[in-house]
């Protein structure tokens, strides 16, 4: 983009350094959420060029949008702006490097993804078990609730991820689906690459799951597995928590067991 100066509106700028900087080496799901991110920027500073870029204006902008939303929401925002801004500077579009100026402030957000208790854990494995033959969400539940396998990992399941050899049975997590990219299955991270065993009854109900058209062990539910856990928790009369605090309380069970971090870390796919 030849004609970028520091007269260039800073929106403007932000979508060719999105497309011809910083494109290439991100993964289509952050490079969407980098897209999403720019028109809610679009949104707040408007016209505003570069040469009027500076620190005091873009924290005002930002504790006003801050008013409204989770400090999450804001803090997963500034990422990509900062980057920029960065990168602006190293070009000579801004006279000096703001990028670390910028901070995040926000509404406290109410914590989502509380894990279960203990009792709750064993009442929801129980209720699930129970009425696995009649909704195979059930199944899909009871492998995030023992194994802690993220949301996408455990739609991006098919039946070749699953092994049986030596009396160990378990799956090979190796993709995930989302619902911001159809094509890439690829994991986040390669910690996320691994193998977790399965206690041989879920074992069992995963083989009897019938696959989908689409080659995969259960549906996507829209992506909203949410609307179908909450009824579930209700029936079990277990409290309630997110698809993701299944994962969670699957975390803290195994640290209850005194396991090793390192162990509970490459289980579930992070860093220690």
């Amino acid at each position: 983009m030849d004609l970028v100066d520091r007269q260039t509106p800073m929106m403007d700028y932000y979508d060719y350094w999105l497309e011809f900087a910083k494109k290439g080496e991100l993964k289509e799901t952050s490079y969407l959420s980098y897209h999403r991110i720019g028109k809610t920027f679009r949104k707040l500073f408007e016209e505003v060029r570069l040469c009027d870029v500076t620190d005091t204006y873009l924290q005002t902008m930002l504790d006003e949008y801050g008013k409204t939303h989770a400090q999450k929401t804001v803090s997963d925002m500034i990422r990509p702006l900062r980057s920029m801004l960065k990168y602006a500077f190293a070009h000579g579009l801004l006279v000096n490097d703001i990028s670390s100026l910028i901070k995040a402030h926000g509404k406290a957000s109410e914590k989502r993804n509380v894990p279960l208790s203990i009792t709750d854990m064993k009442t929801l494995k129980q209720y699930c078990f129970e009425h696995a033959a009649e909704d195979e969400f059930c199944v899909m539940v009871l492998v995030a609730l023992l194994t802690g396998l993220r949301r996408g990992e455990c739609l991006g399941l098919r039946p070749e991820a699953l092994y049986d050899e030596q009396g160990d049975c378990g799956i090979h997590v190796n993709q995930q689906r989302s619902p911001w990219v159809k094509n890439d299955t690829t994991l986040k991270t390669k910690k996320a690459y691994r193998t977790v065993s399965l206690p041989r009854e879920l074992y069992d109900l995963l083989k009897q799951v019938k696959p989908k058209a689409d080659g995969y062990i259960f549906e996507t539910y829209g992506f909203r597995v949410a609307l179908r856990l909450e009824p579930l928790l209700k029936e079990a009369k277990v409290s309630h928590t997110t698809f993701h605090g299944l994962r969670d309380t699957f975390a803290s069970f195994l640290f209850s067991q005194d396991i090793d971090l390192a162990y509970v870390s490459a289980h579930l796919g992070t860093r220690a």
